[in-house]
């Protein structure tokens, strides 16, 4: 890594030139750098907003679970298997489904020598379970903060290795050569430099780089991200990435006052759902408003732990994503506000207090009475069979025993994002997105399988650019040649919010991110409509091209968030065209969302028109939607899905290939 320093107009730059920057510092960019330099390529470094920020940093659920090849009992399993399970999933290409069955093993047991503590039996087996869209029992877990560790774990492994940290570095502008071909580097906001506003920006001269901001999150208002999680997919698109499968989404009833996954036994101990006024006042129990049968509503919640996501095709028939909507209904149609209550039964299914288990159906039931759970209220079920769980809130000031828990349905994971081929290269050549970033994923996918993604695509990112893509970058005078326009626009932007912290009394940057998010969660969550989107993609386009004048900020701080706004407005303005183009084409309702179609059904016949809507049935499943996005055009793509690739797997064929370095 070579230190230089470069004047470009009034402004001084730190220019660092290495051969290879992971930007980001969850699970997947980590491992990223680890497998760089074991693969031997150690001319390279970490650059990340906030060591200690980021979704697989700080978040987590009832039992976070990390989805892999079945390694323990009798039960068959193959690669091939696995892959037709990812594949499976619809949209999905058939080679990234083979490579993330192939690395499986190989990432878990990584994570297993790096100390991450996945439970073995005796014999050394790593026994599973099974989750969500899961055929067989690939899924373990670690607990509630599975990821956690996964970070901890590598970033200590990283250091130890004395691989190199910038922290507290915000991207801001992802740097392409003049053709758009590949990338050459990134500009950066040094946020330790903030307070004085001298030497803000350093330069990352790279011949690769590993992109592994995460997903979009910043995009929502009602989100179970963390806070700490935005992402910066816009100045992807902006430097000519494209985009895939942006319409897959996954949303999920989440706590907002601490933004965690309610999930498998915070449903299943069956709480009482509540909705108030905006003071908390006028409670209801507005379930018993829908469900004129109590059994079917306590089966509805019980199944709420284990088909967690949203899912239109569990909407009718009083199915557990029936209550998502009802949520949605109170929440954001009637201005209300939603909890669940631990403290006691729901009295549409009690009598003098005490819940009437004979109303549960045989799955609900045969749970319970297996937990030696089936008396009391929820907190004390709860209690029974996941005391942590408890804990957890209880950590956060949130007493379960005493209080109720505000809830939303939030935005949880974005299963498309950046395309990538199966080595996880984009487009524009040397530009690696892996983890949430990259849009690996289909329609719908076994929970966990983001983690293992993360791990895959972070090696094939790592093997490729230390077998192909070594050697130094540009020049620092080429490096300036083919980047100064870009350079210069952005400091144009900078300058613009600059001169807001002289000219203004009045502070809106905060402001401008919450309208982003209020708009996104409004129109483009789980509930979506053309009319809805056409009008929000007006306003975001006008909130976009405005935003240096329209931005007011009070001190050189503020540009930290200016900038974020820039790169979320980017974002929308991509997604929510996606999600138009999607429905324009003929889409229906399918994965996580529910797409309003004048010609479907209602899933009760008081709820509003927005509700109404028709399966997709699986008739775009076989096909694959990309986007590009250049100077404020769209360019989309539909093609079919890549099948999983049938390769000569002839031992002798594969060992002459592999020694002829013909693999990679």
């Amino acid at each position: 890594m070579k230190q230089s320093k470069l004047e470009i107009g009034e402004n001084t730059f730190e220019v660092y030139s290495l051969n290879t920057i992971i930007i980001g510092s969850g699970a997947a960019g980590l491992n990223a750098a680890l497998r760089l330099h074991n693969f031997g390529q150690q001319d390279i470094a970490v650059v990340t907003e906030g060591l200690k920020m980021g979704t697989s940093r700080n978040t987590g659920s009832d039992k976070q679970t990390y989805y892999k090849l079945t390694l323990g009992g009798g039960e068959n399993d193959s690669v091939l298997e696995m892959a037709r399970t990812l594949f499976a999933g619809g949209s999905m290409d058939g080679d990234l489904a083979l490579v993330e069955a192939a690395l499986s093993a190989r990432s878990f047991y990584n994570l297993v020598e790096l100390g991450v503590p996945f439970p073995h039996n005796t014999y050394g087996e790593y026994v599973g379970y099974k989750t969500d869209h899961d055929p067989r029992k690939r899924a373990t877990s670690a607990g509630p903060l599975t990821s956690h560790y996964m970070t901890e774990k590598l970033e200590a492994e990283v250091k130890n290795k004395e691989i190199k940290i910038f922290d507290n570095y915000q991207v801001i502008a992802v740097l392409t050569d003049q053709k758009k071909q590949k990338a050459v580097g990134v500009l950066t906001l040094n946020k330790n430099n903030l307070t004085d506003g001298q030497e803000i920006f350093t330069l990352f001269n790279t011949k690769n780089i590993v992109y592994a901001t995460g997903g979009p999150a910043g995009l929502y208002k009602t989100s179970v991200y963390p806070g700490s999680q935005t992402g910066a997919s816009g100045l992807a698109f902006e430097a000519g990435v494209s985009g895939k499968n942006l319409t897959e989404w996954q949303y999920g009833i989440a706590s907002t006052k601490f933004r965690w996954n309610l999930s498998g036994t915070y449903q299943q101990v069956l709480p009482t759902y509540i909705s108030t006024d905006q003071e908390g006042k006028n409670r209801r129990e507005f379930l018993a408003d829908y469900f004129s049968d109590p059994g079917k509503m306590l089966d509805a919640i019980f199944l709420k732990g284990y088909q967690w996501p949203f899912d239109p095709r569990k909407v009718s028939n009083y199915g557990s994503s029936l209550i998502d909507i009802l949520v949605y209904h109170e929440t954001v149609i009637k201005g209300r506000r939603v909890w669940l209550d631990y403290r006691q039964n729901a009295e549409f299914a009690s009598q003098s207090g005490k819940l009437n288990f004979d109303l549960l159906g045989e799955e609900a039931a045969r749970y319970l009475i297996n937990s030696e759970a089936d008396f009391g209220t929820p907190i004390t079920r709860l209690a029974k069979m996941n005391q942590p769980a408890i804990d957890l809130y209880q950590q956060h000031n949130i007493d379960l025993k005493t209080e109720m828990l505000e809830i939303a349905v939030c935005a949880q994971h974005n299963n498309g994002g950046l395309a990538a081929n199966l080595w996880w290269e984009s487009n524009l050549k040397h530009f690696f997105p892996v983890g949430e970033v990259n849009g690996s994923h289909g329609i719908y996918r076994p929970g966990g399988t983001a983690l293992n993604s993360g791990q895959v695509g972070s090696t094939r990112a790592a093997q490729y650019i230390a077998a192909r893509y070594q050697g130094k970058p540009l020049s620092l005078a080429d490096f300036i040649s083919e980047t100064e326009l870009q350079l210069k626009d952005k400091l144009k932007l900078a300058n613009s919010f600059v001169a807001s912290i002289k000219n203004s009394t009045t502070v809106n940057v905060i402001e401008i991110r919450q309208k982003i998010g209020q708009r996104m969660s409004q129109v483009g969550a789980h509930i979506r409509s053309l009319a809805e989107l056409k009008k929000a993609l007006e306003d975001c386009k006008d909130d976009l091209d405005n935003l240096a004048q329209k931005s007011k900020l009070s001190s050189y701080q503020d540009l930290k968030f200016a900038f974020q706004n820039y790169d979320l407005l980017l974002a929308q303005y991509v997604y929510l065209t996606a999600f138009k183009n999607y429905i324009e084409q003929g889409g229906k309702s399918r994965g996580s969302y529910l797409i309003k179609d004048p010609d479907g059904q209602l899933p009760l016949a008081d709820l509003a028109e927005k509700f109404r809507f028709s399966l997709d049935e699986d008739k775009m499943a076989d096909l694959i939607q990309e986007v590009n996005y250049n100077n404020d055009q769209f360019e989309f793509k539909w093609r079919p899905v890549r099948e999983i690739p049938t390769a000569d797997n002839w031992f002798e064929k594969v060992w002459s290939d592999y020694l002829a370095d013909q693999i990679i």
